[in-house]
């Protein structure tokens, strides 16, 4: 059962993205305390599960470092509105309480794991 808990996301490891709403974006990602990641995206766009996994891949190393989120636009389409997203997939980078700055697109793994340290 474990498996499929991870597959659709109802289960993550330390390190790894975790869900949003849009109910739940400002208490966990405006008010943290460290650099926070967050996937936008859709369900349907399978550019945005590669990136989603890339995440995942590379969360764990920024434990205490950074924090790692998902959220599903489609479901969830007042924060995206918010921060003018327009398309999928796209990072948001927020650092006390402000967005300060965003990647759009699919990212190779080393260009992604470059990009989220120039964040840092």
């Amino acid at each position: 059962m474990g498996f499929w808990k991870r597959l659709l996301g109802l289960e993550t490891r330390p390190g790894e993205s975790e869900p949003l709403t849009d109910t739940t974006f400002d208490e966990k990602v405006l008010e943290c305390k460290l650099p926070c990641f967050v996937l936008c995206f859709s369900l349907w766009c399978s550019p945005c599960q590669v990136m989603g996994g890339l995440l995942n891949e590379v969360g764990p190393g920024y434990l205490g470092k950074a924090r790692f989120f998902k959220l599903d636009v489609s479901k969830n389409p007042h924060a995206p509105g918010r921060y003018q997203v327009k398309g999928v997939p796209t990072i948001l980078v927020f650092s006390e309480g402000g967005l300060v700055a965003r990647g759009t697109g699919l990212i190779p793994l080393n260009d992604l794991k470059e990009w989220i340290e120039n964040q840092l």
